[in-house]
């Protein structure tokens, strides 16, 4: 496996720097299991950058389910993540009906369709992130029940709100909104204008909506750790970004059409250890 985890590691030191850094600050007995899984969320994640058109992504998904249930467990002995993410499954007891669910709510990316309303997203970002707060938490409890699906829950959420506002210029490069029509509507402007970038004070008002709905789950996500076993602590350790982005955002909301958004790598990492190190 020492090949497949350096593979992996790539992966993410090139395309998911939180998440890389928390395989980082995690035991080492858990590290290959943990990079396995968010190597395969990083590949299942960025399908939509590299297909020119829905269906070779449904495909490409298709081919996932299948490794993962077992169909074509011999292909995925051969791919370094797929292989690793095989070993993780069984290792740790990871259920495959939440890997399953979460290649299903992906196939959402591969499409322009709008995000109907709160709810609808909240529960995107629950099977597409959330998953991943639970999933390697168990992990880091060597395959036991890590009780922290409530924390997971709303971690996922504020996490992937932030995620939406950092990438929101990336995201309009693919005709996405992952806005919620409702949020829009309310502040008077439509999924069009906002593709454009156009009209900052309704961007202002959708952009002031987004970051209250992620300081509310932030708020339930920290609440819900403090009865955790510290052993899972490292598993929550990309939420040290959060409330430094969101302030960052609140004070210039501009930012989010700007590209802007996001947190400095050196800062992020700075943010991350303090909270690694910390009680």
């Amino acid at each position: 496996m020492p090949d497949n985890f350096e593979y992996c590691m790539g992966l993410l030191r090139e395309g998911d720097r939180e998440r890389y850094l928390t395989v980082l600050y995690s035991p080492e007995s858990r590290r290959p299991g943990l990079a396995a899984l968010f190597a395969f969320n990083l590949e299942t994640s960025r399908i939509r950058e590299i297909v020119s058109e829905p269906m070779p992504g449904e495909i490409r998904l298709q081919w996932w389910r299948d490794a993962i249930s077992g169909d074509r467990a011999a292909e995925a002995m051969q791919h370094p993540v797929g292989a690793a993410l095989q070993r993780a499954i069984t290792r740790y007891r990871l259920p495959q009906s939440a890997l399953a669910n979460l290649l299903e709510a992906r196939i959402f990316d591969l499409y322009n369709d709008p995000m109907p309303d709160q709810t609808s997203l909240e529960g995107y970002l629950g099977e597409t992130v959330s998953v991943l707060f639970q999933l390697s938490a168990q992990i880091l409890m060597d395959g036991g029940d890590p009780g922290s699906s409530d924390a997971a829950g709303h971690a996922g959420v504020t996490f992937g709100l932030t995620g939406i506002l950092r990438r929101t210029v990336f995201h309009r490069r693919y005709q996405q909104v992952f806005v919620p029509e409702e949020f829009l509507a309310a502040a008077g402007t439509d999924k069009e204008t906002w593709l454009k970038g156009e009209d900052a004070e309704a961007a202002g008002r959708v952009v002031a909506m987004m970051t209250a709905l992620a300081r509310d789950h932030l708020t339930r996500a920290e609440m819900a750790l403090a009865k955790l076993d510290p052993l899972v602590k490292p598993a929550f350790l990309p939420l040290a970004i959060v409330k430094p982005t969101l302030a960052r955002i609140e004070r210039r909301p501009g930012r989010v059409s700007a590209g802007t958004a996001g947190l400095s790598p050196l800062t992020a990492q700075w943010r991350i250890l303090r909270r690694a190190i910390g009680p």
